[in-house]
């Protein structure tokens, strides 16, 4: 069974949600199955100590994850068309996977949610893109073969999966969003068998 892990930080719960259409997709391919972990948030003032389990939701990840999965999807909420600073934390702790290889050559997508249309959904993909590159990674987008590509009026872009969330965080995850969180996972999941 191939370990594909679905990583993600979420602050309103929309990335939380589209990681769960994402791993929807991984579970729909046969000899793969989605691990769901997040990223604990972190403190502009000091280094807050969290409880190793999140009171609810998915369990933080540690690194030996990513050491662990064949294949990886990853997610965060847009900041100034950037990945969300907690994603980017545990990113920055990941040089001892980055010395041992332990990334190379596995297929990884990107996803996010924006408060905006144009708020930063395909930066923000770019910016988690860097890291996995230099991990050696294989970036893997949505090929316009899916057609909701050309039919959304909400997120979604050839770089990953994207979300418009609204300026309160609060709209749904449309159909075409949810095919293709759906067709990202499912693709992460093939190309790693």
């Amino acid at each position: 069974m191939k370990n594909i892990l679905v990583l993600y930080y979420s602050r309103h719960g929309a990335t939380k949600d589209m990681a769960q259409h994402i791993a929807r997709g991984v579970n729909s391919v046969n000899s793969a199955e989605a691990k769901l972990r997040t990223v604990a948030p972190v403190s502009t003032t000091c280094e807050a100590i969290d409880d190793s389990i999140p009171e609810e939701g998915h369990p933080y990840a540690d690194p030996s994850d990513l050491e662990q999965c064949d294949g990886l999807l990853m997610g965060s909420p847009t900041r100034f068309g950037n990945m969300a600073a907690p994603l980017k934390y545990f990113l920055d702790n990941t040089s001892p996977q980055w010395l041992s290889g332990a990334l190379i050559d596995k297929p990884a997508g990107l996803f996010t949610s924006t408060s905006s249309l144009h708020g930063g959904q395909e930066t923000t993909l770019l910016s988690m893109m860097l890291p996995l590159l230099h991990h050696g990674m294989m970036i893997v987008g949505i090929p316009y073969s899916e057609s909701e590509l050309l039919s959304t009026k909400t997120g979604g872009t050839p770089y990953g999966a994207s979300h418009l969330a609204g300026p309160e965080s609060n709209n749904r995850i449309s159909d075409e969003e949810k095919k293709l969180c759906f067709a990202l996972g499912k693709r992460v999941a093939t190309l790693s068998l």
